[in-house]
């Protein structure tokens, strides 16, 4: 008796924590990058760009893609289908300011079901533009559980710093130093 009492009493302890953690996320990583705003706005406006950038191609090469609406801007979106590192869902650009921000609303499918807003924003930096890339949303009670045991920050950040290494790596050899900084 003294077990299934202690065992209930461990469990509502365990469910009180996980339902007293945030009800929100917030994943940021940010880069300088030594290319004019104009290239680096097209690798993120235009959702074909991804492919040569994206950390989530590395992830899955044989990812299927299904664009749909405009090449770039409010209204391109992506849907995508890969293993389960990649898993499913779609991106649908919502906001598209040049050189600015660009905003997203992503639809996962799989593994697991959710909403969140992705984003891109560029800035005036020395050497360079700043680059900054987030993805917020909501947690429900299940991502609230997981991420007592899994660090969403450090495994999102991971890949977001992966792409944005990319994205310099690609934008920067596009175009000569000398002429990005001029």
């Amino acid at each position: 008796m003294f077990i299934a009492i202690a065992l209930a009493v461990l469990i509502a302890g365990f469910l009180i924590v996980v339902a007293a953690r945030p009800n929100a996320f917030r994943v940021e990583r940010s880069t300088t990058i030594a290319a004019p705003a104009e290239a680096i706005f097209g690798l993120i406006n235009d959702l074909q760009s991804w492919a040569s950038w994206s950390p989530y191609e590395k992830l899955d090469p044989n990812t299927k893609h299904k664009f749909e609406g405009p090449r770039q801007g409010v209204g391109a979106s992506c849907s995508w289908a890969g293993n389960s590192k990649v898993g499913e869902g779609k991106m649908t650009i919502v906001e598209s300011k040049p050189y600015e921000r660009v905003t997203m609303r992503l639809e996962f499918l799989k593994p697991f079901k959710g909403t969140n807003q992705g984003q891109f924003t560029l800035r005036p930096a020395t050497n360079g533009v700043g680059v900054t890339w987030s993805m917020s949303g909501e947690t429900g009670f299940i991502c609230k559980m997981f991420s007592m045991f899994m660090n969403m920050d450090r495994m999102i950040g991971k890949e977001f710093e992966t792409g944005l290494a990319d994205m310099k790596r690609v934008a920067e050899s596009a175009v000569p130093v000398a002429a990005a900084l001029a």
